[in-house]
């Protein structure tokens, strides 16, 4: 990952920290960001000693303050299509990771980085955190996935609104909305997104990647189908190593040592 410009990669453990670091433009997303950020993320996919990563933006004032906006304004019909569909691309890819990812957002994550964090599995935010999809006031839509996932996590009434006005939503109202679980002091922000991540990497790492399949699965899937689907990823965990030392941890009284297989 050495030729990444806009993007770096640091890891705590098993933890891997992806870092969107473009401060001076505010992390805004162009279409190299995007490319790093699939391209990590392919790669960590594959990284084994990898339990789980945490998502952020470089500085003070921002997750990702939005799209750039210069890049943007040069697009035609079909160059726009190509800028939707590569932005859902790489965040579809974040979505369905097989590894939880949690967005740590400090400051301002506005349109595509809304979207962003959108894509993670989880978000936690600092006080200073803004929430925004202001894409109607700039004559587009969002284009990244947010009409889809906003309604999914705090419902359709509230996504429209947020939507169409484009107004800015505080950290406090994010987690009374859903879409934060916690909010923490800026300077704590990423030292607390480890330790709630900490506690998911302690876990099973195979049942927590089954767990997230179902999950998503479930989402586009008829109410049976997932059920079922689900019964098939309970009854394969019941084959892993990890179940087994799982319930022996559980009855020895003793800390698992999950192995991941």
């Amino acid at each position: 990952m050495s030729d990444l410009s806009f993007v770096r990669v640091e890891w705590d453990g098993d933890i891997a920290v992806v870092t969107i670091d473009r401060p001076e433009k505010l992390n805004a997303l162009n279409a190299e960001v995007v490319s790093e950020l699939g391209q990590v993320f392919d790669e960590l996919a594959d990284d084994d000693e990898v339990r789980g990563v945490i998502l952020t933006g470089s500085g003070e004032k921002a997750f990702v303050a939005g799209a750039d906006i210069g890049e943007l304004a040069t697009m035609d019909s079909v160059s726009g299509v190509k800028v939707s569909r590569d932005g859902q691309t790489v965040f579809r890819s974040i979505e369905r990771f097989p590894k939880p990812v949690l967005a740590a957002v400090g400051g301002y994550a506005l349109g595509g980085g809304f979207e962003l964090a959108l894509a993670c599995h989880m978000r936690i935010a600092s006080e200073n955190a803004r929430f925004g999809l202001p894409e109607v006031g700039l004559g587009i839509i969002p284009g990244y996935g947010g009409t889809i996932r906003l309604a999914r996590l705090i419902g359709l009434g509230r996504a429209i609104e947020m939507t169409l006005t484009g107004d800015q939503v505080k950290a406090e109202r994010a987690r009374e909305m859903g879409l934060v679980s916690r909010v923490v002091d800026r300077a704590d922000l990423l030292e607390e997104a480890k330790a709630l991540m900490g506690t998911i990497t302690a876990k099973g790492p195979v049942a927590v990647r089954m767990a997230l399949e179902s999950i998503y699965r479930a989402l586009d899937t008829p109410t049976q189908e997932a059920l079922d689907y689900e019964s098939a990823l309970f009854g394969l965990l019941a084959s892993t190593e990890d179940m087994k030392e799982g319930m022996s941890a559980f009855l020895d009284k003793r800390k698992p040592e999950f192995k991941g297989r």
